[in-house]
Parts: C-alpha cells; structure tokens; sequence
C-alpha cells in the first residue's frame, strides 16, 4: 500500500516553494545583476538558452518575459547542432545561458563550452554549483533550492523562472522594477491553499488516458510544464498547445467528455480565452480553468481559482502549482509511486 501522499518528497518539495523563492531571490540577487549589467555593458539584445526537460520549459518563459518586457530576443539552443553533427552555429554579439537544475548533462555543457571557445559571456542558472555545467558560466546563479529528492522537478522549476523574471526585472527601468522577494514567496504560498481542492478533484481523472494543456504567452511555457509533469507522474498522454495553434488542426480531436486543462490567468489574452472556453464547450469538452479571472472559470465544468493575481508576466510562478498538485494526487490516486515515477531517473545525461 502507497504511504500517505503528504508524507512523499514530492509533497514536501511542492510545499517548500515559498521558501526557496525567498532564498534564490535574496542570496543570488548580486548575481542576476551582475548579469543584467554585463548585458548592458556588452550591449547585447540575444540570449542564447541551452536546457533539456523542465528547464526547456523555462527557456520558453524566458523567450515570452525578455521579449515582451526587455525587446530582447532569446531563441532555444539546438545541442545536437554541437553533439551528434559537430557543426556549431556562431552565436558572437550573444549571451549563452546554460539552465539546468543538476548541472550534469554532456550536451548542454557542451553548448556553453563551445560558447567560450568562440569568446562569448555565458551564464548558469543551476542547483549545483560545482557542476560540469557551472565550470562553463562566467556568472552563476545558484538556484539555492536545497536538495530535490522527487524524480519530477518542482522547486528547481520555479526557481529558475524566479531567476528570469529577477533578470528581467533588473533590465527594465527601476521605476518600473517589481519586489519580486516579498511578493513571489507570499503569492506562491497561498495559491498552495489550493492543495485539498486539488486533491478532491484527482479521483474523478483516475481512468482518463489523453488530455490536452492549453496555455498562451507568458503561460505557453505552463502548458508544457504541467503537460510534462503528467505524462512522468501519471503515465497519461498529454500535449501542451497555445491557443491559437490548437485551432489548427488539434480541435479535431475534442468530442464530448475530453479533458482540456486551460491556464489563463488575467491579462491581455482574457478575451481570447474566453472565447476559446466557449469554442471547446461547443464540442462539449471537460475543462478544467487554472485562472484567476472569474468570468472564465464560471464557464469552465472544473474552475480551480488562482487566489492572488500577479502581473500576466510573473503569472506561470503561481500558474504552475496547481498543475504539480494535480500531477501528484492523481498519480497518488492511481497508486503510483510520486517520488519514483517508471523508467526515468532523477539526472539525464543526453548527448
């Protein structure tokens, strides 16, 4: 018998969020502006983002917060161009960043390492410091996480978006910088409220076998996020997609009862979202609404209301814990180990 889930890593990783945000938000905050400047000073307006998994998925985060708030373009390394082809592309007048939370992966080591033989700045966002991948950062950011014991990652995630929202925060003007160490903890800690409603909702997805994640802009990256914690914690087949390209082709496969799980918190695209509930209701789909906007999840069969609404680019911070909630109770529901899914490991090395 599967011990109680409030006793698995897992669990408590999920729920020390706040304090980690905290601490990477405090004790790294010389180094993100350190980062910030030699932006400025080198007079760059390209990153350059190297990751695999869960920190892929905050590369997508950070294409969607320096672009919209910085005007800087960010575009996700191709480590096989490095690994397998040997054939390189010349990254010069760019910021390399290496974002993993181990710090262990040849392939990504590899992108930043070829990075300083062409003389470019690179930075590391990692949980280990004295990683291979760290040896290759000019600046490092510690992600001050702690130990992370739980196979999927949860704390390091946020962690690293933290870092990108910091970063984005020291490029733009100071009058319009946000006191991310006092609001991200507090807002992340009370969205965790939400961890018993989760946990009823769990048992009514225990057969569900295929589910779509829709998000857009800052929360494109959630949808990947969540869809990814899904398909390793609870084995299911899941596929992340912005609103707009679901509407290509993907609507096709919606009939009556479909699960669709829908992150829109409040922003520019509340519109859109709403008219998109409308467009999956007609097919008759099951949507569950991560939101915090109201006359969205009157519309939806399962709301799971955000109870703190931030910024729509600090969003996907508190956007996600609902989505790791679910992922651990239904795992748990279907007596899966959270701690240890199947098959993967708590480090990849890929090449």
């Amino acid at each position: 018998m599967s011990i109680p889930v409030t006793k698995s890593n897992l669990y408590r990783e999920i729920h020390e969020q706040p304090e980690v945000l905290h601490r990477v938000l405090t004790q790294e905050n010389y180094v993100i502006e350190e980062i910030a400047k030699a932006i400025g000073k080198l007079d760059i307006n390209h990153l350059v983002i190297a990751a695999r998994g869960t920190s892929d998925n905050a590369g997508r985060y950070a294409q969607y917060v320096l672009g919209a708030r910085n005007q800087m373009l960010v575009t996700l390394a191709t480590p096989s161009l490095y690994t397998i082809y040997k054939r390189p592309p010349w990254v010069k007048n760019t910021m390399v960043v290496g974002i993993s939370q181990s710090g262990k992966s040849p392939d990504i080591v590899e992108v930043l390492a070829e990075a300083r033989r062409q003389r470019v700045i690179t930075a590391v966002f990692t949980n280990d410091p004295d990683s291979d991948l760290a040896d290759q950062g000019d600046l490092v950011v510690n992600l001050s996480a702690g130990q992370e014991t739980a196979v999927a990652a949860t704390k390091t995630y946020t962690a690293e978006l933290a870092v990108i929202a910091s970063l984005s925060n020291w490029l733009g003007k100071p009058s319009k910088r946000h006191d991310l160490p006092n609001v991200l903890p507090e807002a992340v800690q009370k969205t965790l409220a939400l961890n018993d409603a989760v946990a009823q909702i769990a048992p009514r997805y225990r057969y569900m076998q295929h589910s779509v994640i829709i998000g857009r802009g800052f929360n494109y990256a959630t949808a990947f996020e969540l869809a990814l914690k899904l398909k390793e914690l609870t084995y299911t087949i899941v596929e992340p997609y912005s609103s707009a390209d679901f509407l290509h082709g993907p609507l096709a496969m919606i009939n009556e009862g479909f699960p669709v799980i829908m992150v829109a918190p409040t922003g520019k695209l509340d519109q859109e979202m709403e008219a998109f509930v409308q467009t999956l209701k007609s097919q008759r789909a099951e949507i569950i609404g991560i939101s915090d906007n109201l006359a969205l999840l009157d519309q939806v069969r399962i709301p799971l209301a955000l109870p703190v609404s931030l910024a729509e680019w600090l969003s996907p911070i508190t956007a996600i814990v609902p989505g790791q909630l679910f992922a651990m109770h239904l795992a748990h529901t279907r007596d899966y180990n959270v701690d240890a899914p199947r098959s993967i490991r708590k480090v990849t090395e890929t090449r």
